[in-house]
């Protein structure tokens, strides 16, 4: 059963407030972050601001999955992970 528009917010929400918090994740958190963001960006419910920052989130998530230092990674983008949890938590 694929998940509702509200729940993939939700659940991209999560884990990107868990690497902002935890300062780390694991590669198989970006893959899921990078198959959220496609299936939210192919909802007719997000308008293009909201597309821009999945567009963000998607590259952000690529980085991370293929970095040689995937904490440093996400250390690096600690003022982009707290935007957009920010950010998507205006979604719902």
């Amino acid at each position: 059963m694929p998940l509702r528009y509200q729940d993939q917010v939700t659940l991209l929400k999560d884990i990107l407030s868990n690497h902002q918090t935890d300062c780390c994740g694991s590669v198989a958190e970006c893959e899921q972050l990078e198959r959220l963001v496609k299936s939210l960006m192919v909802n007719g419910q997000v308008d293009e601001n909201t597309k821009n920052i999945l567009q963000e989130v998607y590259q952000y998530s690529q980085n991370g999955a293929y970095s040689a230092d995937l904490n440093e990674h996400i250390q690096s983008n600690q003022e982009n992970l707290a935007n957009w949890v920010n950010t998507i938590g205006s979604f719902s």
